[in-house]
């Protein structure tokens, strides 16, 4: 019964992320027919974020008057019926409406299912759980391009993961009892495991010495994984020429970097430090930026977007699980909710920005910006471990 209830965990978090890598897949064609402005799918994303932020913070009430369960089930029916909505919608005005309620199922289930994770299952389960996230992300596009190869029929490949979501909701439906079970049956392993705060400390956490660094790093890693998957496909199309169904299969790659870069994370984990692992992501991944700046063949590109998946696949789940390494059990509590409140805001502002920039001159400049971003996050994780390490020095001598 544990295994078959992690499995549904897992295919959750699957139905996460089939729709957040649609939306750039399919934009080249939308944008097409609706004769919209290149930049307008990141005014959708700003919409669709904005209501991931909202049902994120309001999630830890949410969780304990509803219980994660019910939690996920209407998350998932809220996404499913947002992405029926996208597939008839007559006007960009319509995907902006529904880009709401498609943000506020995202945000509950995605804070609901990190926060039992992180509570009933060991650590390397959660590289695990965002690499289900990848499956779905993955997932997404190649469904889509499969419609758009021929016939430009992107509303069909909205429809159809709409179907998907909703054949979930049906057997969430069905497994409601299963959770409320495994949460009773679980709940005592959750008091043991609580650590409660000690007076001695600091209840302003943004005061410690290396905590605003983290958060950047984490706004600019969560900026650039969104940017990365919203324009890379017109990049595609409008830098290096290729078709629109294409370019959606290689955007889907850079998700299956990001898929299977966490599937071996789990187990590498067990031997690699976090530490080690976050600064090999940050290095790979800026070899595939730098990949889709140079005047290279056609094909290196999809080599590029293959090492930015890889490299950015141990990072996020790396960073989340070194909190209390860095700044302390008595701190994480806190820290866990700013840092995935400043994530959903780089998500949230940093691909419409570079789309207006994009706009203004020409989509050619992606790659450029993913590189300093990357490069940022290197100097700011390689600051913070400095710092914890003066800090550990400091703490031995006295």
């Amino acid at each position: 019964m544990a295994t078959f209830f992690l499995i549904m965990i897992y295919l959750s978090f699957i139905s996460l992320g089939l729709p957040d890598s649609l939306l750039g897949a399919a934009w080249p064609v939308m944008q097409a027919e609706y004769g919209a402005g290149f930049g307008m799918a990141g005014v959708i994303n700003i919409v669709i974020a904005s209501g991931t932020i909202v049902s994120s913070l309001m999630s830890g009430a949410l969780i304990k008057r509803f219980g994660t369960g019910q939690i996920t089930l209407i998350s998932c029916l809220m996404t499913a019926a947002a992405l029926l909505g996208f597939s008839f919608a007559p006007s960009i005005i319509w995907l902006m409406v529904l880009a709401l309620p498609l943000g506020l199922g995202a945000g509950s289930v995605d804070a609901a299912l990190n926060h039992y994770v992180a509570t009933h299952y060991q650590a390397h389960h959660m590289s695990w759980l965002h690499c289900f996230w990848g499956v779905g992300a993955t997932l997404g596009p190649i469904i889509m391009s499969g419609f758009m190869r021929e016939h430009d029929l992107w509303r069909n490949g909205y429809l159809t993961i709409s179907l998907i979501q909703f054949a979930l909701v049906v057997l969430l439906a069905f497994t409601l009892p299963l959770w409320k079970r495994m949460e009773n049956m679980q709940s005592h392993a959750v008091k043991e495991s609580q650590v409660q705060p000690s007076r001695g400390q600091s209840e302003q956490p943004l005061r410690t010495k290396g905590v605003k660094l983290t958060l950047l790093t984490f706004l600019f890693y969560c900026g650039a994984e969104a940017s990365v998957g919203l324009w890379g496909s017109s990049f595609l199309v409008n830098v290096k020429e290729l078709p629109a169904a294409v370019a959606a299969v290689w955007v889907a790659m850079y998700y299956g970097g990001i898929t299977v870069g966490r599937f071996i994370t789990g187990f590498v984990t067990f031997k690699v430090s976090n530490r080690v692992l976050i600064r090999s992501g940050l290095l790979v991944s800026f070899s595939g930026a730098a990949l889709l700046m140079l005047p290279l063949p056609t094909f290196s590109s999809l080599i590029g977007f293959l090492l930015l998946g890889l490299g950015f696949a141990p990072i996020y789940p790396c960073m989340l699980h070194d909190t209390p390494e860095r700044f302390g059990k008595e701190q994480t509590q806190k820290l866990m909710g700013y840092q995935m409140a400043v994530a959903y805001t780089g998500a949230t502002l940093l691909p419409p920005l570079l789309g207006w920039l994009a706009a203004q001159t020409t989509v050619s400049i992606l790659p450029f910006f993913t590189a300093f971003y990357i490069a940022f996050m290197l100097y700011g994780s390689e600051r913070v471990n400095r710092i914890m390490k003066q800090r550990a020095a400091q703490s031995e001598t006295i």
